[in-house]
């Protein structure tokens, strides 16, 4: 089976891994204590309903512990909720996490791409309104994106959960990004459950508290049947000891999020102005990672230096010359920094053009993208 994410350290070895986005301060002592302390409790069954952790949740969130789900990280959730659901037919603005459309297919559900334009920086816009089909069963979509970073408007969002509730269509909103913004709370859409039964966010662990190896995620919604339905497909012990007792943890580590948000937005805008000076074309980011491109072989030349980013040529809506670095600390940014430099070096045209060609070309269809690529290889030879 085809890897198409980043994180494959077990094919790159021993690389500077970029290519995964995650609290570049680690998980914190005490989160890693509470799943060694897990892990001596190996021989007891995980509690399948997630009591103590939903509970935590609720007192942290201010929301009631019933409205949670918890699951193997976002992905497992993705795939529960279109299990329970079994669309027919979904919209997801792209470029976007491939686990969504993943998830779809398992229940043959036609999906629709809304292809973000990169004149808005892939920026959701109103325009979403108006190509929002009413026979749509289900939408995601995903705030900050991912490969983007561009948070959606608030007043937007609440706009498209009056739309999906009128028509009877389920919103599922991603926020695994969330905590890195610099303002979260402007954005969530976790207390807009209780309004809009049609509404299921996404929150994780994962990347805040850099734990994906641990897998935990959590749904919200106040859709009381629709959890019950999840329950009912899923397999009852998703989530295990060591995962539940490092997400209690979590929940207390508040300074370690707060000093990860603060790093991530003063590294992130010195790696965009510099990327931009090496002439890389940046995508200005509201999250802890950031979309780019180029006419060189970032990948491949990165990759030689011991350096691993994230190839986006396979996100639907992108193509070849897209790449996503994390935002790490600031003495392992300087050798990404340092190397794009010395990758850049040469008489090569600068990618100005190229970029406005390549994101106009990408929303026409095949011919234009054999025409970007045609003309990539040129600007690269």
């Amino acid at each position: 089976m085809e890897y198409v994410h980043g994180g494959d350290i077990y094919t790159y070895k021993g690389m500077l891994d970029f290519s995964v986005n995650v609290n570049p301060l680690g998980p914190s002592e005490r989160v890693i204590d509470a799943a060694k302390r897990g892990a001596e409790r190996a021989m007891e069954y995980p509690d399948s309903r997630c009591g103590r952790l939903k509970e935590a949740l609720a007192e942290k969130k201010g929301i009631p512990a019933e409205r949670f789900i918890a699951g193997n990280g976002a992905a497992d959730l993705f795939f529960s909720l279109v299990l329970a659901e079994r669309p027919r037919t979904a919209v997801i603005p792209v470029p976007a996490f491939s686990e969504y459309e993943q998830a779809l297919k398992t229940v043959g559900c036609e999906v629709r791409e809304y292809f973000l334009k990169k004149e808005n920086n892939f920026q959701l816009t109103e325009d979403f309104l108006n190509e929002l089909p009413p026979e749509t069963n289900i939408v995601f979509l995903c705030s900050p994106s991912n490969p983007a970073g561009q948070a959606i408007d608030r007043r937007l969002l609440l706009r498209i959960a009056d739309r999906c509730e009128a028509r009877g269509t389920r919103l599922v909103v991603d926020e695994c990004f969330i905590d890195f913004l610099a303002e979260p709370e402007e954005y969530t859409m976790e207390k807009m459950t209780e309004k809009y039964p049609c509404l299921f966010v996404v929150q994780a662990f994962t990347k805040i508290h850099a734990v994906p190896g641990l897998r935990l995620g959590y749904g919200i919604t106040s859709d009381m049947e629709l959890l019950e339905r999840m329950q009912q497909v899923r397999q009852p012990w998703s989530v295990s000891i060591p995962a539940q007792e490092a997400g209690i943890a979590a929940l207390c580590d508040e300074e370690r999020v707060r000093a990860a948000r603060e790093l991530t937005c003063r590294e992130r805008a010195r790696m965009e102005k510099e990327l931009r000076e090496c002439g890389v074309g940046v995508i200005p980011s509201q999250a802890n990672f950031i979309l780019m491109h180029s006419p060189h072989d970032l990948f491949a030349h990165l990759k030689d230096r011991g350096i691993l980013i994230r190839d986006c040529s396979n996100y639907s809506g992108l193509g070849k010359g897209w790449y996503r670095t994390a935002v790490r600390r600031e003495e392992e940014n300087d050798r990404l920094l340092e190397a794009v430099r010395q990758i850049c070096q040469g008489p090569v045209r600068h990618p100005a053009k190229w970029q406005e060609d390549a994101g106009t070309e990408a929303a026409e269809g095949g011919e234009a993208k054999e025409k970007q690529e045609k003309r990539q290889e040129e600007y690269s030879g």
